[in-house]
């Protein structure tokens, strides 16, 4: 059984996590409509919380240190992040624009799984908020647990596999909701807001430093 101080770093670790992932951004929105597509869920729910795991190890040894140590790396990673995710967000838009090819049933086109895993890839190692919130935030708070912060580090993994899992196959449930065309226009219409005011948000990060 966990010792109290333990506990705590465990809860706050799970606390810190949820609040920073909990929200929709450029990755949560492909989870959920790989989760209403049914396609390549398991997989998706993998890579994203595996790659959160290596991110929390990394905050957790100090790799958030180093990124601060290196002025040019941030600015960088925001331009390529800002290209890929203005791609992807016009790539939604025009899913938006053309009714035909809303509903994957319909259309009958799945996407192969290499490509799901690279776009899940990029959609998560190419976005610096990324860096910013799971190796610098996360990094410099387990810091002040002390000789307990793999406990902290481990709350946050909980976190992210939970939070992961439950959107990707909890987003079955709201298939009947998506078997109108109107709702997958939507979605995507909001997924392309998503994608490109992030491009943009990283645009500018990368100029201001």
């Amino acid at each position: 059984m966990l010792h109290t101080p333990a506990l705590l770093a465990l809860v706050s670790g799970l606390a810190l996590g949820l609040g920073l992932i909990v929200a929709i951004g450029a990755q949560n929105a492909f989870v959920l409509r790989q989760g209403l597509r049914l396609e390549h869920v398991t997989v998706v729910v993998a890579v994203c919380a595996v790659s959160d795991l290596a991110l929390i190890a990394a905050g957790v040894l100090g790799a958030g240190s180093a990124l601060s140590a290196v002025p040019w790396l941030i600015p960088a990673v925001c331009f390529g992040g800002a290209a890929f995710l203005l791609g992807y967000g016009f790539l939604a838009a025009r899913r938006a624009l053309r009714p035909g090819s809303l509903v994957p049933d319909a259309a009958g086109a799945r996407t192969g799984l290499a490509v799901t895993v690279a776009t899940c890839l990029a959609l998560t190692w190419l976005n610096p908020h990324v860096y910013l919130d799971t190796v610098v935030l996360l990094g410099s708070t387990s810091a002040t647990f002390g000789e307990r912060r793999w406990e902290f580090a481990a709350g946050a993994g909980v976190a992210s596999l939970l939070w992961f899992a439950g959107l990707g196959y909890g987003a079955r449930l709201l298939r009947p909701v998506f078997a109108r065309p109107t709702a997958w226009r939507v979605l995507d219409g909001v997924i392309a807001l998503v994608m490109l005011g992030l491009g943009v948000s990283l645009v500018v990060r990368g100029f201001t430093g």
